[in-house]
């Protein structure tokens, strides 16, 4: 008989970004990627943010408006990581973990 058990996983937010390199649809598979990458890794994906940008933002990688967005859904819904699609310098990670209040991880840290 299998035994059930109660495993608990960690909420997690993926971020990721549509730039003129990387259109909706390839986004959308890196995310699925990303997604999978976390469940193994003990994490389960409540959201998904993208915006449409030229370039990352050196200093949060996504826009204000948008980072406040995603600050808003992590407070309100207990999310322990945040974890984004593209590999963050030093200085945008922390930056981010100051904005959100949570673990920040980039692609190239779940991996």
């Amino acid at each position: 008989m299998l035994e059930k058990s109660n495993l608990e996983y960690e909420k997690v937010v993926l971020i990721g970004i549509v730039t003129r390199e990387q259109n909706e649809e390839k986004l959308e598979e890196y995310l699925d990627e990303l997604e999978f990458l976390t469940y193994t890794a003990g994490g389960e994906v409540v959201k998904r943010f993208s915006q449409k940008m030229d370039m990352p933002n050196p200093k949060t990688f996504i826009g204000s408006g948008k980072m406040e967005e995603v600050r808003h859904f992590v407070q309100e819904n207990e999310v322990g990581t945040a974890i984004f699609d593209d590999e963050l310098s030093p200085a945008q990670q922390k930056n981010i973990e100051r904005i959100l209040n949570c673990k920040v991880l980039d692609r190239t840290n779940l991996i």
